[in-house]
């Protein structure tokens, strides 16, 4: 289970000869059925015919360290800058360490985020959405009304800024995911500073400019059950984010890569680093 953000070029999807059922069933649901020992035809992805699989970098991925980003010591923070600066424009993402945000805290997120996907369908069933704008979205796949083929995927979405929203349960995930999304802005916030001032502009030049006050935070948790098949499967495509900055956390050091501008990739990082 995990937020996710590769990078990198989107996989073109194949066409069925039969369209998705009329009423889906999640990833979760399928996976805990009995006698399951193949997926449905409607999960199987053909090997891409021009996608030629993308070794692991030999290069440690770029470190920021958030304590030194808002330093006190000018230097300490210039050098970080510096540093910021260069990830963004050699990579498009990096590790953030010494953030601020307790691991305590990561993993209550993580397990409240699990509880939810453990309760029944029908409780789940009350923060399905019905439109990409919902302020609570629970679902499966990618967009299952347009998906020929679909992802092996559950996932909850919720917006939390301006408006913080929450599922009723399970009970305890309101006060949590309310002081991890204060926490997490509070990060995105000092990032996008740091990135502004790497360019040559003032500080907060990136945040007024995109009236960062009033965008919209999401938070995204994915679940990807166990699989019988997972060499026909996929979780999600490879793809770029669309927001202003992504803050990843996940549950195993494997799973996940981002791609690097020489088409290499690089395995992201352990649940305590963003």
């Amino acid at each position: 289970m995990a937020a996710i953000a590769p990078i990198g070029p989107q996989l073109s999807q194949p066409s069925l000869s039969h369209p998705p059922p009329s009423k889906l069933t999640t990833v979760k649901a399928l996976s805990e059925s009995s006698g399951l020992s193949s997926i449905p035809s409607i999960y199987t992805f053909p090997k891409q015919p021009n996608h030629e699989p993308v070794s692991d970098t030999k290069e440690p991925i770029p470190t920021i360290d958030f304590s030194l980003l808002i330093s006190s010591n000018p230097d300490e923070r210039s050098k970080t800058i510096r540093e910021l600066g260069k990830a963004c424009g050699d990579w498009g993402f990096f590790m953030v360490t010494n953030h601020g945000v307790p691991e305590r805290m990561m993993k209550a997120m993580i397990e409240v985020c699990r509880e939810f996907f453990e309760l029944t369908e029908e409780e789940k069933g009350e923060c399905e959405g019905k439109h990409v704008l919902d302020p609570i979205r629970y679902g499966t796949s990618f967009n299952p009304s347009v998906d020929k083929i679909l992802y092996w995927r559950d996932h909850l979405k919720i917006f939390q800024h301006p408006a913080f929203h929450s599922p009723s349960n399970p009970p305890s995930f309101r006060e949590i995911a309310l002081e991890y999304s204060k926490r997490t802005r509070g990060v995105m916030k000092e990032i996008v500073r740091g990135i502004s001032e790497s360019l040559g502009l003032e500080d907060k030049y990136i945040e007024k400019a995109s009236n960062l006050e009033n965008c919209l935070q999401i938070m995204i948790a994915n679940l990807y059950p166990s699989c019988p098949q997972p060499e026909l499967a996929m979780g999600l495509p490879a793809h770029s984010d669309h927001g202003l900055l992504t803050l990843l956390i996940q549950t195993t050091p494997w799973g996940f890569k981002c791609y690097t501008k020489t088409n290499g990739s690089i395995s992201t990082p352990s649940p305590i680093h963003f």
